[in-house]
């Protein structure tokens, strides 16, 4: 795996320490060092291939680290905060990663056998060792960044393939799951997009519990079970992620950002956004701009 990997490396030499396009349809790289804002974010459902260096990432109380000998997926929409470190050699953190379409994965599972074994019902995270025969898929993905006229031809194909290794290893079942209806997974999937899409709006569990047919006991133990989070601290943790993200763009103040993402307290909106990142609004702001300005 270690020529697989140096290849790897090579293709993606030119990746910036942010979202970078590869020109390739859902595939991005990442490299050096990345903000710490820019790492805590709601993550869209991915599967993640490190290169260099070594990462982790905490969603709720639960952390895993992971390296290039390990991949990681993500099969609903999290938010999460990320860390990235080098290499032991120095060598920075390189990173490639796929957003995942449920739609392409259920017309792959079209053409595969129904999994005997249930789904587990752990957590739409979690990490797994790579296989070779993934890595060389993702070298073929990506050498199309060098002829960028087969893009169009091999990506679904090369596409298919990645997530058809990942299908056949300990984590396939997070990608089955979220493209079958009436999983576990896809049911929370379709609440997590309502809390997305309306953060700021009045959240009632008994709701979101009839949108996915379940008892409101039964959507919160999934709901926990699948995130790592209860729906409400969910929702709270999109509510600061956006309005730290505004605040950092300069969008407003700290009052009228929290009464824009749903808070009818600025004095409960500073408190948890000082348990989140660790200091108030104000300070936390100042802090990002002497750090923008030093670099």
């Amino acid at each position: 795996m270690r020529e697989q990997l140096q290849e790897l490396r090579h293709l993606a030499r030119n990746a910036g320490p942010w979202h970078t396009d590869t020109g390739i349809p859902r595939v991005a790289m990442v490299q050096g060092e990345i903000p710490a804002h820019r790492l805590a974010a709601v993550y869209d459902p991915m599967i993640n291939l490190i290169l260099t260096g070594w990462k982790t990432m905490t969603v709720g109380e639960r952390c895993l680290r992971y390296d290039p000998a390990t991949y990681f997926v993500m099969s609903v929409g999290l938010p999460a905060v990320g860390a990235v470190h080098p290499s032991e050699d120095g060598a920075p953190y390189l990173a490639v990663n796929l957003t995942l379409r449920p739609e392409i994965i259920t017309n792959l599972l079209a053409d595969l056998p129904k999994p005997v074994a249930p789904s587990p019902g752990q957590p739409g995270f979690d990490i797994a060792a790579v296989t070779p025969e993934l890595l060389d898929a993702w070298v073929r993905m990506l050498r199309l960044m060098e002829r960028p006229h087969d893009i169009a031809a091999l990506a679904p194909a090369y596409e298919r393939e990645i997530l058809y290794r990942v299908l056949q290893g300990p984590l396939g079942w997070l990608l089955r799951d979220i493209a079958t209806p009436d999983t576990a997974l896809s049911r929370i999937d379709v609440a997590i997009h309502w809390i997305r899409e309306n953060f700021a709006a009045p959240l009632r569990v008994e709701t979101l519990a009839e949108m996915t047919a379940l008892s409101a006991s039964a959507f919160h133990r999934q709901f926990k079970a699948a995130t790592a989070l209860s729906p409400l601290q969910y929702q709270k943790r999109v509510r600061l992620l956006h309005a730290r993200s505004r605040l950092f763009a300069g969008e407003g103040n700290a009052t009228s950002i929290a009464f824009d993402v749903g808070y009818e307290s600025t004095t409960q909106f500073s408190r948890e956004y000082a348990r989140a990142f660790g200091q108030p609004p104000a300070r936390d702001v100042a802090k990002f701009r002497a750090e923008l300005h030093a670099g």
